[in-house]
């Protein structure tokens, strides 16, 4: 569990698996995007999440988080808390486990020479979506769940991580939606660095932890 301190309160950041469904429930709301997804599109891609009903999708999300089991081998993701309350989710994980990170370019284009990845090498971390509950944002949480997420990586023995937020070009703002992956800020201040940029919006951070 990480500790961290903002103007309105302290941020507690914990494995999912010790966290209540309700609270994740909470986080993700009732309407919206992140109550639509439930953190699903990047683990199971576009065709299958599309044909995946929403309480399929949650049902999935409970299983992966082993929620309320805290003597769970594993788990997705981490939940952030302000003064007791529920008010973050970031997942992250083996990178493979995402699939339609597994089939998209954006994870590989671009690398620098000598960059190529293996794609089902466990042993690189993503940090894949953010989830800030509503009336809770704005509050700089990004910042504390990506720190979070490092430190839950090196911890379970990942040898990299890395993140593929979205930049703002002129004229074009980034949705709310599209900012579900993560901000360049937040995973600088968390210590990943640009390696590759696949496109004009996308980019590829990473910290190896070796």
């Amino acid at each position: 569990m990480t500790r961290a301190t903002v103007p309105q309160g302290v941020v507690d950041v914990r494995p999912a698996n010790e966290a209540s469904w309700d609270d994740l429930v909470a986080v993700f709301g009732e309407r919206g995007y992140p109550a639509a997804c439930w953190c699903q599109r990047q683990v199971l891609g576009d065709r299958v999440w599309y044909a995946t009903p929403p309480e399929e999708r949650a049902r999935l999300l409970h299983e992966q988080t082993s929620c309320g089991d805290p003597d769970a081998p594993a788990t997705s993701g981490l939940v952030a808390y302000l003064d007791g309350e529920p008010v973050g989710w970031v997942a992250v994980g083996p990178r493979p486990s995402y699939r339609r990170l597994r089939g998209s370019p954006v994870p590989w284009k671009g690398r620098p020479a000598g960059g190529e990845q293996d794609k089902d090498d466990p042993e690189v971390w993503a940090v894949a979506c953010f989830v800030v509950r509503a009336g809770f944002r704005g509050l700089g949480l990004t910042y504390d769940l990506a720190r979070a997420a490092v430190g839950f990586a090196r911890e379970r023995g990942a040898a990299a991580v890395e993140g593929y937020p979205i930049v703002e070009p002129s004229g074009a703002p980034v949705t709310w939606g599209e900012n579900s992956v993560g901000s360049v800020q937040a995973f600088r201040a968390a210590g990943l660095e640009e390696v590759a940029r696949p496109t004009t919006r996308r980019r590829v951070m990473r910290l190896d932890l070796r």
